[in-house]
């Protein structure tokens, strides 16, 4: 009787264990696990986004585009909230069409992985060039597809954008096939035909994003992007001054991550105050990690790193000096400080957006540009995730 009794409570606690395997094996695959180990209701949400670009020789334009406004695209991205949290935003880039890369590669190229470090993002941007050639968004969606290391969320914002110009039907790859694997992974594929809208549809753009849940769009890739200079940029730029002074460089990627940042701003302002403004209002919003490679205040915030952890001769020369109480203490005071410094910046940048949009509306010529386009797409389908932007 009483081995009766011990089988049966066995029994009992082996179908419990049972079933609570296949509740968690079910939790798993609706919600995937990230690669920085969060599940669903998770510390942080998560975006992901890839860029394809047309490198061919008409496409000089739409390049431009996308150096102007990676940053305005970036910040609202970086400043959006998913149940009251900020996400952590990664970045990837492809070029394709250019005759400069081989043939056997399909005339593409992976230009970064998806990354935080949105300052490699826009030195990618400013090192592409246009030459050729043949175009074949197919394939170059495909290696998108396989080739990122995209998340298993299905809670997460997972993108493509594809911009060019010629028939989304050329090369060997069916474009219809690798959409429905994009979207069977959960992305998005969003179509950004430089023409006209009549041209699109017959090339297959447009069908090319009905089949992945994406946007059709269009836009005029030689339209230049309008700089608006608003009141509040000039203290914005100084805001952004004060900021770069609360980056710590340190390790082996110190010097490079810094030498990056500064490369950006200045190309940042290069392209006018609009632009230069966008990129500090997008500094001020990255999420901690987002130079932490780098940036030893991130890399403490983020828990990558702990400054008792970080050998002397790795750190910047004044702080080689310091104990290790005194320098726990300074890059703490530099992560308050810069704190204090990116809610002045983000206050200013909703009255500076307020200015903007009503300049704009005054100058409107009718014409998306690339990041027109892009946050016409996003806002629809990062609503449709639960993401509030701003």
């Amino acid at each position: 009787m009483n081995a009766a009794k011990t089988t049966s409570r066995f029994l009992v606690l082996l179908i419990a264990l049972g079933l609570s395997l296949l509740s968690a094996t079910a939790r798993a695959e609706e919600c995937g696990l990230r690669d920085d180990g969060d599940r669903c209701g998770g510390k942080r949400p998560l975006i992901q986004l890839a860029i394809l670009l047309d490198t061919s020789n008409s496409m000089d334009g739409l390049i431009n585009q996308a150096r102007a406004q990676l940053w305005k695209v970036v910040s609202t991205l970086a400043t959006s909230r998913r149940d009251g949290q900020r996400p952590r935003l990664e970045v990837a880039l492809y070029e394709y069409g250019n005759s400069s890369l081989s043939a056997s590669s399909g005339y593409l190229r992976r230009v970064l992985p998806l990354t935080t470090d949105l300052d490699r993002v826009s030195e990618a941007l400013f090192g592409l060039t246009t030459n050729g050639g043949d175009e074949y968004c197919g394939q170059v969606i495909r290696e998108a597809t396989r080739g990122l290391s995209w998340s298993d969320n299905r809670r997460d914002l997972k993108l493509i954008f594809i911009a060019g110009n010629e028939p989304f039907t050329q090369g060997s790859v069916d474009y219809r096939v690798t959409v429905k694997e994009a979207i069977g992974k959960g992305i998005a594929v969003n179509t950004v035909h430089c023409g006209s809208r009549s041209d699109g549809v017959n090339g297959g753009w447009e069908d090319g994003a009905r089949l992945a849940d994406g946007s059709f769009l269009n836009i005029n890739q030689d339209q230049q992007v309008a700089q608006v200079h608003a009141p509040q940029d000039d203290e914005i730029a100084r805001l952004g001054g004060e900021l770069n002074q609360t980056y710590v460089s340190y390790g082996a990627m110190g010097g490079a991550g810094k030498a990056r940042q500064k490369k950006a701003d200045l190309d940042a302002a290069g392209l006018g105050s609009s632009t230069a403004a966008e990129r500090t209002v997008a500094k001020a919003a990255a999420a901690p990690a987002a130079a932490a490679s780098w940036d030893l205040v991130d890399a403490v915030q983020s828990g990558k790193a702990e400054v008792a952890s970080v050998p002397a001769e790795s750190l910047p020369p004044e702080m080689q000096a310091m104990d290790s109480g005194e320098r726990e203490e300074h890059v703490k005071q530099l992560a308050e400080k810069r704190a204090t410094i990116q809610s002045k910046i983000q206050k200013l940048a909703k009255e500076r957006e307020a200015y903007v949009v009503a300049e704009q509306k005054k100058q409107a010529s009718g014409a998306d540009t690339l990041g027109d386009a892009m946050l016409k797409a996003i806002r629809s389908q990062a609503s449709d995730k639960g993401y509030e932007l701003e």
